[in-house]
């Protein structure tokens, strides 16, 4: 996996392209890509565990995110309740990284991209909800953001196709895998419709805008969902309907976002002076979990839930830490 994607994560303000120079990023990928790096330690407060041994019990429904610190930089994926507590490491890899996790649609595994040792190691797995019974998807090698269809069936990924990225999607074995777009930019961050015939993305060109687009299954037709000279990123589709959404905005900040499926009702959710990405929604539409961070590299990066009409604003992780691309689970 190139470094573009597998060490940075996307704030789109800018701040951040001296860290990434320093991580050896390319200049197209600093403009659209941010390196992360910080401290982290563990919350007070046990959590729940189920009686298989996941992540929180059966009325629990745990959200999975990937950690590192400054000290251990190697990304794990760790699990904690959404009433907050103990965070739980799943996946403790001191050589290998472990980023993007996906729920399964029943909840009872997790894909994500594992990354790391020179190279051998590259590609989307998937494991129980307790991070054991390990299973490479093959023929992903190199692919990023994985997420799980609706029947449980299927992964879509973005997967490098000379200099870009394109959407692609394929079996649980990594058979018939499809490629689904193809242009000459940066197609990322696939998200399921509800009854799986569409899939939400977000386009990067090389300007450095990025658009949220839709893309019906059936025909691979296209359609904008977001202007051209936006910035947004990282979509995220309800089981109501609506597109959640990263864009970076007139105040220099990323703040989360709805949008309806058409392109209709944009509606700003955060407003504060922070980078607010990665959003997740809950299973029963209720609230998101995202990411919130400060302005530099330096600044920790946290979970917060947040009502889909900006009340009930509450952090989950209060460490130093950099806790990222949470995803709820079903």
């Amino acid at each position: 996996m190139d470094t573009s994607i597998r060490r940075q994560r996307h704030t789109g303000d800018g701040r951040t392209a001296g860290t990434a120079r320093k991580a050896g990023v390319p200049g197209p990928a600093r403009r659209r890509w941010a390196a992360v790096t910080a401290a982290v330690a563990v919350m007070t407060v046990p959590l729940t565990l189920g009686a298989a041994g996941d992540a929180g019990a059966a009325g629990d429904r745990s959200i999975v995110f990937a950690r590192y610190t400054a000290t251990a930089p190697t990304e794990d994926l760790y699990a904690i309740s959404p009433g907050g507590g103990t965070s739980v490491k799943l996946t403790p890899t001191p050589t290998v990284s472990d980023v993007m996790p996906s729920w399964s649609p029943d909840g009872k595994r997790v894909a994500f991209v594992r990354y790391g040792a020179g190279g051998a190691v590259d590609g989307i797995w998937t494991m129980t909800a307790a991070g054991g019974d390990l299973k490479a998807v093959p023929g992903t090698k190199g692919a990023s953001d994985p997420a799980w269809s609706p029947d449980g069936k299927r992964i879509a990924y973005a997967k490098p196709v000379g200099s870009q990225r394109e959407i692609y999607v394929a079996a649980l074995a990594g058979t018939s895998a499809t490629r689904l777009t193809h242009t000459a930019a940066d197609d990322l961050h696939p998200t399921w419709s509800p009854d799986g015939k569409y899939l939400a993305f977000n386009r990067a060109d090389a300007s450095g805008h990025s658009r949220v687009m839709r893309i019906r299954l059936s025909t691979l037709t296209e359609t904008a969902v977001t202007g051209a000279s936006s910035h947004d990123w990282t979509p995220d589709w309800s089981a109501a309907g609506r597109i959640a959404f990263s864009r970076v905005d007139s105040s220099g900040f990323a703040h989360l976002y709805l949008v309806r499926p058409d392109g209709t009702g944009v509606h700003r959710i955060t407003a504060a002076r922070f980078n607010d990405k990665n959003p997740s929604w809950s299973p029963d539409g209720s609230r998101l979990v995202f990411t919130r961070g400060g302005g530099d590299d330096a600044d920790p990066e946290h979970l917060y839930l947040v009502k889909p009409d900006g009340t009930a604003l509450t952090r989950l992780t209060k460490t130093a830490s950099h806790d990222l691309e949470a995803d709820w689970r079903p």
